[in-house]
């Protein structure tokens, strides 16, 4: 399986190079059922053409998002409407988060561009007493289930995509065209550094390459 999956990924790729869709976006909607219904502030890291930042906007007083690409963040604010609470700042999410604390602090696909444990420990600082973190992100595969999660993805993605696009080639969403990295660590160490740095956080791996992270301020 672990010689024949990189081929098959790679034949994903290009089938979803002409029929894509944001896997990442597949998972907004479950990022909001893990948050109150209304909360003060939120945070989008990594918040990109500003999809997220949106959707939190209709339960949040404001919504600050950060990326540190320019070009992306100029697109967010071209499509979010002047009236929404929502601030778009380009900078570093490490050194350059706007003045928090947050109830809501969501960062999607972006983590595995940081250092992971300071990454962490920055969004705690950053969360209010009772506040909640919300993490999608990418990682290795290493595991034999971590290969076995990644087969069943496979017809699952090639369906999504054939619906969501009707069966048509399609150019890709402004969502999927600011930079990508691929994930380096695996899913057991990012496991192991998040529980050191949260205590009590709940981790699991998901479809279509990504695993969730939630975890609550006390």
């Amino acid at each position: 399986m672990t010689t024949l999956l990189p081929r098959i990924l790679r034949a994903l790729e290009q089938f979803h190079a002409t029929h894509p869709w944001d896997h990442n976006a597949h998972y907004h909607q479950w990022i909001l059922r893990q948050l109150p219904r209304r909360f003060n502030s939120a945070l989008d890291v990594g918040s990109g053409s500003g999809d997220l930042a949106r959707l939190l906007a209709s339960r949040a007083g404001v919504v600050h998002g950060v990326d540190v690409d320019a070009d992306i963040v100029a697109r967010a604010r071209e499509l979010t409407a002047p009236a929404a609470p929502v601030t778009f700042t380009v900078g570093d999410a490490l050194n350059e988060i706007p003045p928090g604390p947050y109830d809501v602090i969501t960062c999607v696909a972006t983590i595995h561009h940081l250092p992971f444990s300071d990454a962490l420990t920055r969004f705690r600082q950053h969360l209010a007493p009772g506040g909640t973190l919300v993490v999608i992100g990418l990682y290795r595969p290493q595991s034999r289930s971590d290969y076995l999660i990644d087969a069943v993805a496979i017809p699952s993605n090639v369906a999504m995509a054939w619906i969501k696009n009707k069966g048509r080639k399609s150019p890709r969403p402004t969502s999927m065209t600011a930079p990508t990295r691929p994930a380096t660590m695996n899913f057991a160490d990012i496991v192991r550094e998040a529980r050191h740095e949260l205590p009590g956080a709940r981790l699991r791996r998901r479809l279509f390459w990504r695993y969730t992270l939630v975890w609550h301020q006390r």
